[in-house]
């Protein structure tokens, strides 16, 4: 399964996301404390920084390369900045079909569209499903879908359902946009037959705010009744955590955020704790989306129900 985190608060350096912490991002592609894959399919970001030219615009990185290894990514991390962030390790399923391309790299973006998206599962049997998607994709977003993934059609679906994709969401619209997606999708497996567990963890930004969404359509639901035959990613919910407070970076020995959520003015959201100490994290509830923003320099964080 894929890794992928999200920041938005003060600006850190990327570095201190990526490579440095206990379970660094780039350190979970290789040597995952969670769920024991290896993600070895490509790795993207989009970056935020208010003090860069135009700071609406997001810093890019795609690569194919494993991030270990990608000396240009480690020197860009050890320069920028971000206020937000949104990164993403790929993984998947070992198969001679399964295509590795920039086009398939995690987080998608379509021209215009201020919010980018990241995912983390797999929707089961989801080439029989494009068709019954395409009607509710506009026309203007279904046309900059150039990858092989389910997650870019996840990604158009939800754009699609916002009031003006083209503008920056209120928490609200957002909410109502990925809960009709799941409607569609359910709607969809239903009409197609299809009971099989299938993960939807989400990650979303747009400079100024974030959510995450932990789910799972027909979990405990699998092809076969024998248990050797599972992959591990259906055992359990795909995990996902945050934590709330100030001055990330490295404190006496440990990385950590300081001040407590109590005095927080920045959150992170990973899909494993990227920290040795892991008490200060909170696990997303599942069938959930978690939504933060900064109102007078202090996060802003609600969790929203999902049927």
């Amino acid at each position: 399964m894929c890794r992928a985190l999200l920041y938005l608060g003060e600006p850190v350096l990327l570095d201190n996301f990526l490579y440095q912490p206990d379970s660094a991002l780039v350190r979970q592609s290789y040597m995952p404390k969670m769920l024991n894959m290896l993600n070895l399919a490509g790795f993207g970001l989009r970056a935020w920084d208010p003090s860069s030219h135009e700071a609406d615009r997001a810093f890019s990185y795609y690569s194919q390369q494993l991030p270990v290894f990608d000396r240009n990514l480690k020197n860009l991390a050890e320069k920028i900045r971000a206020g937000c962030l949104l990164a993403h390790v790929r993984g998947v399923a070992y198969h001679t079909r399964v295509e590795i391309s920039l086009q398939n790299c995690h987080p998608f973006h379509f021209k215009d569209v201020p919010l980018v998206m990241a995912h983390n599962g797999d929707l089961a049997r989801f080439a029989e499903m494009k068709p019954l998607l395409a009607s509710s994709i506009k026309s203007s977003i279904l046309s900059q879908v150039h990858g092989t993934t389910d997650s870019e059609w996840v990604y158009a679906l939800i754009v699609s359902q916002l009031p003006d994709p083209y503008g920056h969401p209120s928490a609200d619209e957002l909410g109502r946009a990925v809960e009709k997606s799941l409607d569609i999708i359910r709607d969809a497996r239903k009409k197609l037959g299809i009971a099989i567990s299938s993960s939807l963890n989400l990650f979303i930004a747009d400079g100024s705010q974030l959510a995450a969404v932990r789910y799972c359509f027909d979990f405990g639901c699998y092809p076969t009744e024998d248990a050797s035959r599972l992959h591990e990613a259906n055992m359990n919910y795909l995990s996902l955590w945050y934590t709330a407070g100030r001055n990330y970076g490295l404190h006496d020995g440990e990385w950590q955020m300081t001040g407590g959520s109590e005095n927080a003015t920045s959150v992170l959201v990973a899909s494993e704790p990227l920290t040795r100490d892991t008490a200060a994290w909170v696990e997303v509830p599942e069938y959930s989306m978690l939504h933060a923003t900064i109102k007078r320099d202090r996060p802003v964080i609600s969790i929203r129900d999902l049927d």
